[in-house]
């Protein structure tokens, strides 16, 4: 259960993507500022310390789907800050550092979970009331366990970005196929779904 809070975030989390997005190769071209949150989901970091969201996005002068991780901190992570998109002042928690979640131990773990055990994403509870995200993610795994990253992983970026961590492969898609075709790169395996209301559209994959 991912407990959030009624905050205010300085800058937003938008303003951060609208100066990080235009950096990245398969979001280059769209002029900055223009970056929209379509949806959202959450996973829980069993330890309870670090935040994990993915935000679905895309940029207003385009309809293209774009899925982007991110982690929420308390300090920052160490060795990771080619993966930082910057620092927020948050009304609650205080100062957030806020990465590209390809790049964290504690989002391979928990998407690997989701995928291998078929897990769905976390529900959402605000001051106590529980709020239904606008997006619902599930693994299409069986299995009753997943390993646990502890290393920073390696991460080839691109679309797809490819994380090695753990002895696991993740394949996570950056730009997004809604029309519930399953990619090239995902035929064959256990993979990450997530749908808004209509047909479930393939956003990660893992091998072991």
């Amino acid at each position: 259960m991912a407990i959030l809070h009624k905050a205010q975030l300085v800058p937003t989390k938008l303003e951060l993507l609208n100066e990080w997005l235009p950096g990245r190769s398969w979001f280059a071209g769209y002029p900055s500022p223009g970056v929209e949150r379509v949806a959202a989901f959450r996973f829980d970091d069993p330890a309870g310390v670090v935040g994990v969201e993915t935000l679905l996005v895309r940029h207003r002068e385009d309809r293209q789907l774009h899925h982007v991780p991110l982690t929420y901190r308390g300090a920052p992570l160490a060795g990771a800050d080619e993966y930082l998109l910057g620092t927020s002042e948050h009304s609650v928690l205080g100062t957030r550092w806020i990465y590209d979640a390809a790049g964290d131990p504690v989002y391979a773990t928990a998407l690997a979970h989701a995928i291998l055990t078929g897990a769905r994403s976390a529900d959402e509870v605000i001051e106590g009331v529980r709020r239904e995200p606008d997006c619902r993610a599930r693994g299409t795994g069986t299995a009753s366990q997943a390993p646990v990253v502890h290393a920073r992983p390696s991460v080839k970026d691109g679309d797809p970005t490819v994380i090695t961590a753990g002895g696991l492969t993740l394949t996570i898609a950056r730009t997004v196929d809604t029309s519930g075709a399953v990619p090239a790169w995902a035929d064959g395996l256990e993979r990450l779904e997530a749908e808004t209301g209509g047909v479930p559209f393939t956003l990660a994959t893992v091998h072991i």
